[in-house]
């Protein structure tokens, strides 16, 4: 999945929002803007957008140019996002309260693209459930969304994060860990790393996202202001996304095909290997299918349990004194947390315009 290292993040807060000097008062109409991507199964489209020209296609509809640019290291994106460097960025629905939104940039997330379904796994080398992890040293990047699937996992299982010792391990030395070391008997990972560690002779993979299905959700997430000045970078954003996710939900087709082949050579695999990372991410390939995830009642809950988690592992900032310090808003006017500091929006309009044929 997205690499999180956050070991120095609130840190580098200071200086991002001292860079960033654009709240909701501050942004302008304009025509030019610019979104961040990076390598995932659920945002390769972004790339495809760019190359094969369907984002400057609806971008021209509306009188506009939107560059699409790709970040390779995933945090360094959202914090060039925060600090106004990009008008949007895709991101974890996680990462936008606790890096942006908690920054003080008030951000909405635009579009849902999708959620991993067995995309995020903990796998062990000996041991056959969760309940085996106890008393263990636990591999995994550490306050990312693989800790959090770690204290779901536990939770369910009716233990605690005192239970086991967790162990910040790199995404990219991981695999090498697990593989390579008696000691390393427990990991938290996602794909590609996850199906590595998974096949290592012995292991069992004991918990996976598909259990908390809807929870770690990708998104295209704007800032707030920049889209309320300027609806023509919403609109294109959606439209460009849709058409693509057409092309997605009909591999049978020649179009589709090779928009599937694009994004399978894009991230470094076939089809074939493309097609499996899908299998555990759930796509949501209609407009319709993303109201209704958006404005159903499972989101506003996953948002307390990912805020909760959040503020217990002190990613809400040091000042923050509960879960409440950051406000959420919902489709249909829902809350979480202080009503007077909403930094995070879920706006599903723009992709109900899309599913009206609005667009």
């Amino acid at each position: 999945m997205r690499t999180l290292t956050r070991r120095a993040l609130f840190g580098l807060f200071a200086a991002v929002l001292l860079l960033a000097g654009h709240g909701p008062a501050d942004a302008a109409p304009k025509k030019s803007f610019k979104v961040a991507w990076s390598i995932y199964a659920g945002w390769m489209p972004w790339g495809y957008a760019a190359d094969s020209g369907i984002m400057k296609k609806w971008a021209d509809k509306y009188g506009i140019t939107v560059e699409i640019v790709q970040i390779n290291d995933y945090v360094e994106s959202i914090n060039q996002y925060t600090a106004g460097a990009f008008d949007g960025c895709v991101m974890t629905n996680m990462d936008a309260l606790t890096i942006p939104a908690a920054g003080g940039v008030d951000s909405t997330a635009l579009i849902v693209g999708d959620f991993s379904n067995g995309n995020d796994g903990i796998v062990l080398k000996t041991g056959k459930s969760v309940k085996d992890l106890k008393g263990k040293r636990v591999n995994l990047v550490e306050l990312s969304v693989s800790h959090y699937l770690l204290a779901r996992a536990l939770d369910q299982a009716g233990m605690k994060e005192r239970d086991v010792t967790v162990v910040n391990t790199s995404d990219a030395d991981i695999v090498g860990a697990y593989t390579s070391s008696k000691d390393v008997t427990a990991v938290v990972t996602w794909n590609p790393q996850l199906a590595e560690v998974a096949k290592v002779p012995g292991s069992t993979m004991v918990f996976d996202s598909s259990k908390v299905p809807g929870e770690i959700i990708d998104l295209m997430v704007v800032n707030s202001a920049v889209m309320k000045d300027n609806p023509a970078f919403a609109k294109a954003l959606v439209g460009a996304w849709y058409e693509i996710m057409g092309l997605m939900a009909a591999p049978e087709t020649p179009a589709g095909k090779a928009a599937l082949e694009a994004m399978a050579k894009a991230s470094g695999t076939d089809l074939a290997g493309y097609m499996g990372q899908l299998a555990t991410t759930r796509m949501y390939h209609t407009p319709a299918e993303a109201v209704g995830f958006a404005t159903g009642s499972t989101l506003v809950k996953t948002m307390d349990l990912v805020r909760t988690f959040s503020f217990q592992h002190g990613l809400l900032g040091e000042g923050a004194k509960s879960a409440d310090t950051v406000g959420m808003v919902f489709p249909g006017g829902n809350t979480l947390g202080n009503p007077k500091n909403i930094k995070l929006r879920f706006d599903a309009e723009v992709m109900k315009m899309a599913a009206d044929g609005k667009l």
